[in-house]
C-alpha cells in the first residue's frame, strides 16, 4: 500500500484492544485532497476514530468533518459546505476483490463498508478521503443560480421539459 494524499497507517498490532485517533490535515495535505477531489477549497480535514482488532482484521469507526468549497455545477460560482460524515468499516484479510469482469455481483448492505486488509495494515486516512467523496454533494448549487440562469435567458426545466409546451398550447386561447 503506498502513501496518498492524506496517509495515516495503522497495524494490527497497534489497533490491538482499540486506539482512539484523531488527526487533522495540514494546508498541504489538504490541497492535495481538494485537487484530487475537484474542489475549489478545502478549509479543514478531520478524522476522528476508534480502531480494534477484530477477527480477520481492522474495525474503524468514527466521523470525517470537513469545510469544503464546490463549484455550483449550473454557475460555477463557490458553493461552501460543511460536512460531518459517520463512518463504520471492517478491514479484513479475506475480502474477494471480484476480478472477473464479466461476472454479475450481489452484495448486501453490510458488504459495502467491509474493505481489503493490506498485509498487517490499513491505511485510515486513505478511507476517511473515500469516505469524504462520497459524503460530497454530486451536484452543488449556488443559491443565486436560478435567479442567474433566468437573467441568461437559460430556461428552468419546467419551462423548456416536455410538457412545457403542451402547457403553453393550453393556455392559449381559441381563436
Amino acid at each position: 500500500m503506498s502513501a496518498t494524499e492524506f496517509s495515516h497507517f495503522v497495524t494490527l498490532a497497534e489497533a490491538g484492544q482499540g486506539r482512539r485517533i484523531a488527526i487533522e490535515a495540514d494546508a498541504a495535505a489538504r490541497a492535495r485532497i481538494a485537487a484530487r477531489l475537484g474542489l475549489v477549497a478545502l478549509d479543514r480535514f478531520a478524522l476522528t476514530a476508534e480502531v480494534r482488532a477484530v477477527a480477520g482484521g481492522i474495525a474503524a469507526t468514527g466521523a470525517v468533518e470537513a469545510d469544503v468549497v464546490q463549484s455550483c455545477a449550473a454557475t460555477d460560482l463557490p458553493v461552501p459546505a460543511t460536512l460531518r460524515e459517520d463512518f463504520d468499516l471492517r478491514f479484513l484479510r479475506e475480502v474477494e476483490t471480484g476480478d472477473a469482469a464479466d461476472e454479475e455481483i450481489e452484495i448486501s448492505g453490510e458488504d459495502c463498508d467491509i474493505l481489503p486488509l493490506d498485509g498487517d495494515r490499513i491505511d485510515l486516512g486513505e478511507a476517511a478521503v473515500q469516505t469524504l467523496s462520497l459524503a460530497l454533494d454530486p451536484f452543488p448549487r449556488h443559491p443565486d443560480a436560478d435567479r442567474i440562469l433566468a437573467e441568461k435567458g437559460v430556461l428552468s426545466e419546467e419551462q423548456a421539459g416536455p410538457f412545457a409546451a403542451l402547457a403553453r398550447l393550453r393556455s392559449k386561447p381559441d381563436a
